[in-house]
């Protein structure tokens, strides 16, 4: 079962890559999905009993918005949010906290993942938990490969898994350049 803070609002908006959703609780952005990839809150399907209020005009919503754009146009490639990953396990969040660790432009392995949490023989529950990020993008799951570096499963779809590590590359390399 998904918790999350009962304080959450949540915006739309349009980018390169296709309709986002985000959410925000009193802690900071608690998720951001593509509007069609697995795993979505059931809060945000349309007509759902428990809909999350709309708040465009919340500041995390706001800057959430303003710097997956600037992302997605290869302005930048940090995001500096205050995150609320309280909706997952305390070993979910582990994993997540792992993959905010994955330095843009960079990938690693489910395999290497589980060995940096100190659990290797994990490798399939951090596969999992990989999968079940909230906050695609920003909590890097998309930078996660296989053991033989092929690009496996991403909730938003391999073409957007695709899209987002070549986006990140072009602007590391773009970065070395300049400097």
């Amino acid at each position: 079962m998904t918790r999350f803070d009962t304080s959450i609002v949540h915006t739309r908006f349009d980018t390169p890559m296709g309709a986002m959703l985000a959410a925000a609780s009193s802690r900071g952005l608690a998720g951001l999905w593509f509007h069609d990839q697995r795993y979505f809150p059931p809060q945000l399907v349309p007509g759902a009993r428990a809909a999350w209020p709309e708040d465009a005009n919340h500041p995390v919503l706001q800057a959430a918005r303003r710097q997956v754009l600037d992302y997605m146009d290869g302005a930048s490639e940090d995001f500096d949010l205050p995150l609320d990953l309280q909706c997952g396990t305390p070993f979910q969040q582990t994993v997540w906290n792992a993959l905010l660790l994955i330095p843009a432009g960079a990938t690693t392995t489910y395999g290497a993942l589980s060995r940096g949490i100190g659990n290797a023989q994990a490798v399939r529950a951090v596969g999992a938990a990989v999968g079940r990020n909230p906050i695609s993008i920003v909590v890097p799951c998309h930078r996660v490969v296989g053991h033989d570096g092929a690009l496996t499963g991403y909730a938003g779809g391999l073409e957007r898994k695709t899209a987002l590590l070549r986006l990140e590359r072009e602007a590391t390399q773009q970065s070395l350049t300049t400097k």
